[in-house]
């Protein structure tokens, strides 16, 4: 069966997906013509055991950016690409057990877990979205407001792909298997919209706003590692899987060129905020602030004498400029208060 808007069926037979045993007539599940091999751990088939190794070092690599993130206190969108990178590494860490089967497709937990992944998804690419909006600052970045519309915004993405994708597994409210067309639409049209917006306002934000072009090469690539992505998986994952005998399939590369993808999101975002780091003013870490208000200098701060002018120890200046050496009596009294 050729490509059908709205049918998992070509979708499924190319490419091993989370939701596909849960699809088809009667929700029998859909079975993709070529599939990695399984390797025997302890007595446990282990799917996709290459694709879960390629999780977890997305898992540590996340970690890694998290913690680099971290580090600059002051850069704008901090809080809001972090969001991002912790979303992904809920995805990373559902892919694994699901992918490998570590909860079978046969078990009752699996529509659940296949479905809280499905809101994760829809979720990671609504934060990404609203995270191409923060450099303009229509929200002061950090803010409760900034952080509240990505938080609520991600939730009710969350939350609509959750019940989209646990309605269409079990067949309620008039949703099924055999003609998904909301799960569809949330779990593969709707990445590639925000992916979309997302590059489109980078570009924008970067051509209007920065002097430097090189982190237009970060988006650029970001976006040739996602479309890569989708390519191998969709198109060539049959055909790269009976070319190695089995033991690698397009889930594997797909895997692969997404963390790269979230790579090159994040050396972007450190690309276009990497002079925003506290104390780094005029290119230099160690800055000395310098007092350009005159109503801020030592003089000026020092306290009014009974005598005219500010007291600043042994002597100091009048009103008509001139020196002025209090008498001994006030000095005692000032050192004795």
């Amino acid at each position: 069966m050729g490509f059908q808007f709205g049918s998992f069926q070509s979708v499924c037979e190319n490419a091993a997906l989370i939701v596909c045993p849960l699809l088809g007539p009667g929700n029998q599940g859909i079975s993709p013509k070529c599939y990695s091999r399984s390797v025997d751990v302890a007595g446990t088939l282990i799917f996709q055991p290459s694709t879960s190794f390629v999780h977890i070092v997305a898992i540590i690599m996340t970690v890694i950016m998290i913690l680099h993130v971290r580090s600059k206190y002051t850069a704008v969108g901090r809080k809001e690409i972090l969001m991002l990178f912790w979303l992904y590494i809920a995805i990373s860490l559902f892919a694994m057990f699901l992918d490998s089967e570590v909860i079978p497709t046969n078990n009752k937990l699996y529509p659940w877990f296949a479905a809280i992944y499905t809101g994760l998804v829809a979720a990671a690419y609504c934060c990404l979205l609203i995270n191409g909006f923060v450099g303009f600052q229509f929200a002061e970045d950090g803010t409760a407001t900034s952080l509240w519309v990505l938080r609520g915004a991600s939730l009710v993405l969350f939350t609509l792909g959750f019940l989209i994708a646990a309605a269409t597994f079990f067949g309620k409210v008039g949703f099924s298997g055999d003609k998904p067309i909301a799960l569809y639409v949330i779990y593969l049209i709707w990445p590639v919209i925000c992916v979309a917006i997302y590059v489109v306002s980078q570009l924008v934000l970067v051509l209007r706003t920065l002097d430097d072009r090189w982190p237009m090469g970060d988006v650029l690539f970001g976006t040739a590692f996602f479309a890569i992505a989708q390519v191998l998986l969709f198109a060539f994952s049959n055909t790269i899987c009976d070319a190695v005998h089995h033991y690698l399939d397009g889930l594997f590369f797909y895997a692969v060129c997404m963390l790269l993808s979230i790579m090159m999101v994040y050396k972007y975002w450190d690309s276009i905020t990497k002079e925003d780091l506290e104390f780094s003013v005029g290119g230099s870490k160690a800055a000395v602030w310098e007092v350009k208000d005159p109503l801020l200098s030592s003089n000026s701060l020092a306290p009014p004498n009974p005598y005219g002018g500010r007291d600043t120890g042994s002597g100091s200046n009048s009103d008509d400029g001139s020196w002025y050496e209090p008498p001994q009596k006030s000095r005692r009294y000032t050192q004795g208060y």
